[in-house]
C-alpha cells in the first residue's frame, strides 16, 4: 500500500526508521521521488497518524535518532552530496534571509566606517529630537561589534526564526520581531543608554516563544528543548552578574524573553482551553 512520497531521501529514510523502532515496517521505492510503502494494512491507521506528526516536525531529535536505535546502514538509497546552501534555504524564510543579510550587511559597515560612525545612523534615539526617525526603534537589533557576537546570534536567528517561518508564517515572525526589537531595546535604553546594539533581544524572544509554544501546543511543530532553554537561561544569569567580563545587554535579554514568553501564551490560549 502507497502511503506517501518524499523528495528527500534522509526524509523518506528517517521516517522508515522510526516506525520501525515502533514494530511496523515499511519500504522505500525510488521512481523519480522516494515512495513509502505499507505491506501489513493493520497497521495503516497507526502509520498514518505517525505521518501527520512526521510531517510537522521532521527535524525533531527523536526522527534523527531512529537510525542509530535500528542499527540498519543497508537503505539501498543514493544520497547527493549535501549542499551547506541549499539546507540553510530550506529551513530558512525570505523573512529569516533578509534580516540575516540585513544583519551582515551592517557588520560589514561597521568595519568600513567603524562602529561609531554607524551607530550614529542606526542607534536607539537619542532623544525627542530622534524620535520621529522611526528606524531606529528598531535598527539597533541590526548592529553587531564582533565576528562572535554576529554568528551567535545569526545563528539562533536562522534555528528558530526559520522554524517560526516556516512553520507559522511570515507574519507571525514579523511581529515577533517587531516588538522584542521595540520593547527589548526600550528596556535596554534605560539601563545603559543608547549605545547598545544587537540580535540577542529578539532571539532571546523567540527562544521564549519557541519553548513555551511548544509545551503548549506541540501540535504547531514549533518548540525548542527544555535543555537548550535551560542554556539560555543560564547564560542570562552569567550575564546578569558579568561574569567573564563580558559587555551583555541583561536589560535586553529579559525583556526579549519576557516578550516571547507572552505572546507565546496569547497564542496558545484557545489551543489550551481546547
Amino acid at each position: 500500500m502507497r502511503i506517501t512520497q518524499f523528495n528527500n531521501p534522509r526524509m523518506a529514510q528517517a521516517f522508515v526508521d522510526y516506525m520501525a523502532t515502533r514494530g511496523v515496517t515499511l519500504r522505500i521505492e525510488h521512481d523519480g521521488h522516494y515512495v513509502i510503502l505499507l505491506d501489513n494494512e493493520g497497521q495503516l491507521e497507526m502509520v498514518e497518524n505517525e505521518l501527520q506528526q512526521f510531517v510537522r516536525q521532521p527535524d525533531h531529535p527523536r526522527y534523527q535518532a531512529a537510525s542509530w536505535h535500528t542499527g540498519n546502514t543497508k537503505s539501498g538509497l543514493r544520497y547527493e552530496r549535501s549542499n551547506l546552501w541549499a539546507n540553510i534555504r530550506d529551513r530558512a524564510g525570505p523573512l529569516t534571509m533578509t534580516v540575516l543579510f540585513a544583519c551582515v550587511a551592517v557588520f560589514i559597515l561597521m568595519q568600513i566606517f567603524g562602529d561609531q560612525t554607524v551607530l550614529l545612523w542606526l542607534s536607539w534615539p537619542d532623544g525627542p529630537g530622534q524620535y520621529i526617525q522611526v528606524w531606529r526603534w528598531f535598527s539597533h537589533a541590526l548592529l553587531h561589534f564582533s565576528l562572535l557576537h554576529i554568528l551567535f546570534n545569526l545563528m539562533w536567528w536562522w534555528y528558530l526564526g526559520g522554524a517560526v517561518e516556516k512553520r507559522l508564517g511570515s507574519g507571525k515572525l514579523f511581529v515577533i520581531m517587531l516588538i522584542s526589537a521595540l520593547l527589548s531595546g526600550f528596556v535596554q535604553a534605560k539601563f545603559s543608554g543608547i549605545w547598545f546594539g544587537g540580535l540577542s533581544g529578539v532571539v532571546y524572544a523567540l527562544m521564549g516563544y519557541c519553548w513555551l509554544r511548544g509545551e503548549r501546543d506541540p501540535e504547531s511543530g514549533v518548540y525548542l528543548e527544555r535543555g537548550l532553554i535551560g542554556f539560555a537561561i543560564v547564560w542570562l544569569v552569567i550575564g546578569w552578574y558579568g561574569a567573564f567580563g563580558l559587555a551583555i545587554a541583561n536589560g535586553a535579554h529579559v525583556a526579549g524573553l519576557l516578550v516571547g514568553l507572552a505572546m507565546a501564551f496569547v497564542d496558545t490560549r484557545a489551543v489550551r482551553r481546547r
